[in-house]
Order: C-alpha cells, then structure tokens, then sequence
C-alpha cells in the first residue's frame, strides 16, 4: 500500500506533525499544531485529505524500561480523538528521547533558540516516524505478497 504516513507527537500544547514521503520511506518535519490557536480535529482531517495520508503514527511516551505511564495514557486517548476525526485508527511508535535528537540536530544546525523552540517538535515527530519507518513499518513493507514475491518485483 503506498500513500503518506503521518507522524504525531503530542504534547501539553502542541503537536509536531511530520509526514512520510509517498512509498513511507523518508520522514520530514511538516508543521506544529497548537492545541490553543487551531481546532485539532479540523487540522487532522485536513492533512489526511491534503496530503493523502493512509495510515497515522502517534508518538508514545513510555519509562526507559519501557512502562506506560500517565503521559502514554494521554497519547492513547489522543489517538482515539485522531480516529474519530480522521476515520483512520492509529499505531504507535516509541517516542523516547525524540525530543532530545531533535534539539541535539538544531543546535549542531546553528539554529537560533526562537527558531528552535518554533522547529523542535516537528522534528521530533519525525525523528519518531523515522524510527518507526526504519523498525516495524519497514518489515511490513517488504514482507513478500501472498505468491512469495517482495513488493514491487514482477
């Protein structure tokens, strides 16, 4: 199946949005959606629609030994917003130091602390949507079809 994939991290206030390129190879940071300033649902269906998106990920948050605490039970009840809104049921990725990545690339990147502040969470989002193109997501897209071939050869 190809189509975009699009990666979301929630968080408190805003959600950094990233978006796969078609064939789900390639994550890019795409926009932040601020849950003050912007009705989310209305957001969520328009990137689906836009962008032709065909499966969404949810970033979630979970301990280093890999427990689910309060801040995962939140993403899981955002992601019930997400299917509501988009008709689309959503799968998680492990979200853990996302955050950190992405503020490590901005500041190699020479990128200012406003412009920071502005860019990191959608480039955690897509450093988290990376990490899930590159694990589980890719495994599915190259498991061969039901005549035993890879995707793509024929």
């Amino acid at each position: 199946m190809t189509g975009r994939i699009l990666g979301l991290d929630p968080g408190e206030r805003r959600i950094g949005v990233a978006l796969s390129d078609p064939l789900g190879m390639i994550a890019s940071p795409h926009s932040v959606i601020d849950q003050r300033k912007q009705d989310v649902a209305t957001e969520l269906r328009r990137l689906v629609d836009e962008e032709e998106v065909t499966r969404i990920v949810i970033g979630l948050p979970v301990s280093l030994v890999g427990q689910e605490r309060s801040a995962a039970q939140k993403a899981r009840a955002f992601g019930a917003l997400v299917a509501d809104a988009t008709g689309i049921e959503p799968v998680y990725a492990d979200e853990r130091f996302t955050s950190n990545v992405a503020e490590r690339a901005l500041l190699e990147g020479n990128v200012s602390r406003a412009d920071r502040r502005a860019t990191r969470d959608k480039v955690a989002a897509a450093v988290m949507l990376q990490g899930y193109l590159d694990g589980p997501y890719s495994r599915e897209r190259e498991a061969p079809d039901a005549e035993g071939e890879p995707p793509g050869d024929s």
